[in-house]
């Protein structure tokens, strides 16, 4: 769960907390502002240890396509577009069929599915 920097990080706050070292030492032996330090010592004092992990851990991406729109792309591409480019198929999704995805995202699934190799 933790990294060896994870790991370190911890043992410096805990020396913070236990004072064996003032809290801008620690910042310094982080690599932190001292601020940040502070904001560190609070959380770990609340939370413990499990709260020094980062909180974004697990979630679901900003830009992450649904699967039901990646496959309806695919299903498309496979049928009807199995020999164009990734930049025609993507003008043909969106004129024909309405799909309007990005073209890297066109070309980095069809990638992919092994549906269009690149030449380099």
């Amino acid at each position: 769960m933790f990294t060896v920097k994870g790991i370190n990080r911890l043992k410096i706050l805990q020396d913070a907390i236990d004072r064996n070292l003032h809290p801008g030492q620690a910042a310094e032996m982080l690599g932190i502002t001292p601020r940040h330090c502070r904001r560190l010592l609070k959380r770990y004092r609340q939370l413990g240890p499990l709260g020094m992990n980062n909180h974004s851990r697990g979630r679901v991406g900003n830009h992450l396509l649904p699967t039901s729109l990646i496959d309806q792309a695919l299903c498309i591409i496979r049928e009807h577009y199995r020999d164009f480019g990734p930049t025609l198929a993507l003008e043909n999704l969106e004129e024909v069929h309405g799909l309007v995805l990005g073209k890297e995202t066109i070309r980095r699934l069809m990638i992919k599915a092994g549906i269009w190799i690149p030449r380099r």
